[in-house]
């Protein structure tokens, strides 16, 4: 990405001091250095606030970026992610219908089973979301719906629902434990 680049040539063409530019845009002097070495990627809202501390157009800031950025959004999405996603759903499915014939044939070894196989579900959600963070996905198609010309409003809603990183695997858990009390209830009927 050129982002890094651009924040530090600008800076340094202004003679802004990391610790300066960090105060104009209200981050870390760090946050900054991250940045300019390509380790994060500015949010919308700093981009923003960066763009008018240099006073250049947002455009001419991330100049090359955007294009960069849709591709490794539908690259890394398509590759990446439907394949964790394939595996997730076949998982969390597999969780939900496995336990009463897990239990009813292998008693307390396919309970076992069954335990292993919800807890392998919930690492895939966490690595979904753990892969998701890494890449930064979310902040990009942030900024590539801000250039499309998408109002902020509609922004703030997608980074709301990208707030909720434990969402999947926490839905794992409530279907696993809900299969698990599932399970015992029939075990009780059945008289095992």
């Amino acid at each position: 990405m050129e982002l890094g680049k651009q924040i530090r040539r600008y800076r340094n063409e202004r003679s802004f001091s990391q610790e300066t530019l960090a105060e104009k845009v209200y981050v870390s002097r760090q946050t900054i250095s991250n940045w300019e070495n390509g380790k994060s990627y500015p949010d919308v809202n700093s981009l923003v606030l960066l763009s008018e501390a240099f006073e250049v157009s947002l455009d001419k800031l991330i100049k090359g970026d955007v294009e960069n950025m849709k591709e490794q959004i539908n690259r890394e999405d398509q590759q990446i992610f439907n394949c964790l996603s394939v595996i997730y759903t076949v998982l969390l499915l597999a969780v939900a219908v496995t336990p009463l014939p897990l239990v009813e044939f292998l008693s307390y070894a396919g309970l076992g089973i069954w335990l292993a196989l919800l807890g392998v579900a919930l690492y895939v959600a966490r690595l979904v979301e753990k892969k998701k963070k890494e890449m930064d996905v979310q902040t990009y198609k942030e900024i590539v719906a801000f250039m499309e010309g998408k109002s902020l409003n509609d922004i703030e809603k997608a980074r709301e629902e990208g707030k909720r990183p434990y969402q999947k695997a926490l839905w794992a858990l409530a279907v696993g434990a809900f299969t698990l009390a599932a399970s015992l209830l029939f075990m009780k009927l059945l008289g095992m």
